[in-house]
């Protein structure tokens, strides 16, 4: 069950008639020596660990480290009735902004694939699971689904900010969630690759500009921009649309750009929304400590 890439990943589905979370956990199984049971219920722990960050910071907001941030998750759940998005996007941005506050603020959150992303699976699949009344055995195979995914993106390219700015982290990000949402949703495993591949299409290029350096903002409203293309790219998939790009070549294409961007954009807090006038501007040193001007 193991494999390297996205087309050695497909053929296994197709031939062994399993949807890509199948053919993930067996690969767990496989590689960790643990019995299915074992495997499976590490991934409900890392479930319940999401929920317990969402409902953390809408219950009880804290400011986060840097002082940038805090607060926002309750913010958008007060609008919740009055909300312009839908039920299902509304709760996965405010969900997914709820987990990027307990980021900030030392709580423990999934990192998924990194701490700066960590907000957009568990925001997407939480919400679709509230509003859809999935199984907690559903969102279980949707981790395992997004586990792949993410796994494909640091074995062939990488999912850090640093390397290739945020595209590799919101953007795998995102790639993980809508493929998770396409299988949750009935989909197959060749419209899973290419949901994945259309979020990496429509954010590439994204760069990594954290304000003071702190993993706080733009970081927490990316993360809720990479929900809403998540479950853009999972609709257009889901629909049947097929992807020009295969999920390899849009991996490699993503890795390649985001070793041309400069290195004033790759998390060095030395470019874009870091250096904006406003930034410098402020008179509040603890919220921007560690700030280069």
């Amino acid at each position: 069950m193991d494999f390297k890439n996205a087309a050695e990943l497909l053929d296994i589905c197709a031939r062994e008639s399993l949807p890509v979370s199948a053919v993930m956990r067996k690969r767990e199984c496989s590689l960790t020596e643990r019995e299915e049971r074992s495997v499976n219920e590490r991934m409900r722990r890392t479930l319940h660990i999401m929920r317990e960050a969402v409902e953390s910071a809408v219950k009880n907001p804290v400011k986060s480290m840097g002082g940038l941030i805090g607060g926002e998750a309750g913010c958008l759940w007060k609008h919740h009735e009055e909300n312009i998005c839908g039920n299902i996007l509304s709760r996965a941005i405010t969900y997914s902004m709820g987990v990027m506050e307990v980021n900030a603020s030392m709580g423990l959150i999934v990192a998924a694939p990194t701490a700066g992303s960590a907000g957009v699976v568990p925001g997407v699949l939480l919400a679709l699971g509230d509003e859809y009344q999935k199984k907690e055995e559903d969102l279980i195979d949707a981790l395992f689904n997004a586990g792949a995914i993410g796994y494909l993106a640091m074995r062939n390219a990488t999912v850090s900010g640093a390397v290739a700015g945020c595209q590799a982290e919101v953007g795998v990000a995102s790639a993980m969630a809508a493929s998770a949402v396409v299988e949750l949703m009935g989909g197959t495993p060749v419209q899973c690759l290419d949901a994945g591949s259309c979020v990496l299409m429509n954010m590439l290029g994204l760069v990594c500009d954290p304000i003071g350096g702190l993993v706080e903002c733009p970081c927490q409203g990316r993360n809720a921009a990479g929900v809403s293309l998540a479950l853009t790219a999972a609709e257009i998939s889901l629909s049947g649309i097929r992807q020009h790009i295969p999920f390899d070549e849009m991996v490699s294409t993503m890795y390649a750009v985001g070793r041309r961007i400069p290195v004033e954009l790759r998390e060095t807090a030395l470019g874009g929304c870091a250096v904006a006038p406003a930034v410098n501007e402020k008179s509040n040193p603890p919220a921007l400590l560690g700030r280069i001007v």
